[in-house]
């Protein structure tokens, strides 16, 4: 294992965030909110430990294997969010316990969105920015962001975009350099950011809740800078706003980049995930409105429409904003909410869940496994978008959906054993594991009054979804260590 050239790659990593520091301490110092000095002590503290990790090994230019690639990626996300959690211990006020800093830093970047604050209103504007912003850089990943600037190093990258980049077809690239590749995907994430920021200015948020909601939309993170999130504007145009760049963000970005590259829509109306994924988000949303309406929970159609489509959008897409308290609602609805993000957005995008193409994959088999029982003498092979997907792809998948749901079933036995009722913990665990936020029960609106013990099972799971399972299980594998 290259251990100098990975304690170099972390070392850079913590001071780029301690870079990171500086934005929010210039946005309290802007406001005058007194969270300047806790930015910026906690930029020093970050600078000095990456120094000291880095300058030793700065001579080392060794190319990183598959297996080294796996280890950076979890050391640094361990690393970033506990690094994350420090300006919430050294402020001031509100005093906020070292638990709950590190839930908010690693719900923060790996864009889950669920929150052991309460009274965020009432919040300064410093860590306001600093939580968003958090979800902004986790959204696409930050060993996305260190690999295009890699090359400076002259070490190798491609192993570390596998390791990282979400869904199954790991092997694709958008451009033959890789750091070309991470520098692409950026550059899309920038320009709907930005694109996203303005919609919101124009519909009537201020420019700090434009830029912040900005941030949290496009990376699907659900953090707001209110405590009843997009209902405190309470604006069916700031709504659809929202739900456009939503669905946009949900989408593979790979698609995103050459529809814009060729200045054409044909990668969106020839990709078959995109179909299903469109089609399941359109199911949802008329299911969940009928729902309302017939249950008489809103007084007129057009308010089912319009909190129901919002909620099905915000659930599916694992972003986690809400417009009303989805998980008062009658019957099967928060149910079927829960399953919609289950399956969550699409492969490639900032979305969380198991992803569209894993699910089409997983159903495609389970028809073939029926038709071959009927036929055992055929040969029906699986395909996906008119390709016939290979064996190991879909050994993969299976793999893929046995560690979820065993890792779901085992993470929500240790939240109940903490003395959780098994309603929230089961809700509290799916949702985590699917980075989506709000979920049933007593984190219907936050997680504040749960557990330490069970906050920090929870936080695991988010990095387990975060790094979609193999890459984290991976790690606790004896045969992975042995040389």
């Amino acid at each position: 294992m290259r251990r100098s050239s990975i304690q170099s790659i972390i070392g850079i990593l913590l001071l780029l965030s301690s870079c990171m520091m500086l934005l929010p301490a210039l946005v309290g110092w802007f406001y005058q909110d007194q969270t300047t000095v806790a930015f910026l002590e906690s930029a020093t503290i970050l600078a000095v430990l990456g120094f000291a990790l880095y300058l030793p090994v700065r001579q080392a230019q060794h190319e990183l294997r598959l297996r080294d690639g796996f280890v950076v990626v979890a050391a640094s996300w361990f690393t970033l969010c506990i690094g994350g959690a420090i300006p919430f211990i050294l402020l001031e006020a509100p005093q906020i316990s070292i638990i709950d800093a590190i839930f908010e830093s690693v719900s923060g970047l790996t864009t889950t969105g669920a929150t052991a604050l309460t009274q965020i209103d009432d919040l300064p504007r410093g860590i306001l920015f600093y939580r968003q912003q958090l979800q902004w850089f986790g959204g696409m990943g930050i060993i996305v962001l260190a690999v295009a600037v890699l090359p400076m190093l002259r070490i190798g990258g491609m192993q570390l975009f596998r390791a990282e980049t979400p869904g199954p077809m790991k092997d694709n690239k958008l451009t033959p350099r890789i750091t070309e590749t991470a520098k692409a995907l950026w550059l899309i994430y920038l320009g709907l950011t930005i694109a996203c920021g303005l919609a919101y200015w124009l519909a009537g948020m201020s420019g700090f809740d434009a830029v912040a909601h900005a941030f949290s939309t496009v990376a699907i993170g659900g953090f707001s800078t209110h405590d009843s999130s997009l209902a405190w504007f309470n604006s069916p145009l700031i709504e659809s706003i929202a739900m456009i760049f939503m669905v946009l963000s949900g989408i593979n970005f790979a698609l995103h980049f050459l529809a814009w590259r060729n200045a054409t829509t044909l990668p969106y109306r020839q990709d078959a995930e995109i179909k299903v994924y469109l089609a399941v988000l359109l199911s949802a949303a008329v299911v969940v409105s009928l729902g309302l309406y017939f249950s008489n929970t809103y007084q007129s159609a057009g308010e089912s429409i319009r909190y129901g489509m919002f909620q099905a959008i915000s659930f599916m897409t694992t972003t986690g904003y809400t417009t009303a308290p989805a998980h008062t609602w009658p019957s099967v609805l928060p149910i079927i909410l829960m399953l919609v993000a289950t399956i969550g957005g699409c492969a490639g995008s900032t979305a969380g869940g198991m992803k569209v193409m894993r699910v089409m994959m997983l159903f495609r088999q389970s028809v073939r496994e029926i038709h071959h029982l009927i036929h055992p003498n055929a040969l029906v092979p699986t395909k996906m978008g008119g390709k016939t997907i290979s064996g190991k792809v879909m050994y993969a998948v299976w793999g893929f959906f046995f560690l979820y749901m065993a890792s779901f079933m085992v993470l929500s036995i240790l939240v109940t054993a903490t003395g959780i009722d098994p309603i929230t913990a089961f809700s509290a665990v799916g949702a985590s594991i699917a980075n989506l936020g709000p979920a049933l029960g007593e984190v219907g609106n936050h997680y504040a009054h749960i557990n330490d013990p069970a906050k920090l099972i929870l936080a695991f799971a988010m990095l387990l979804g975060r790094l979609e399972i193999f890459t984290l299980l991976v790690l606790f594998s004896p045969a992975f260590w042995r040389d």
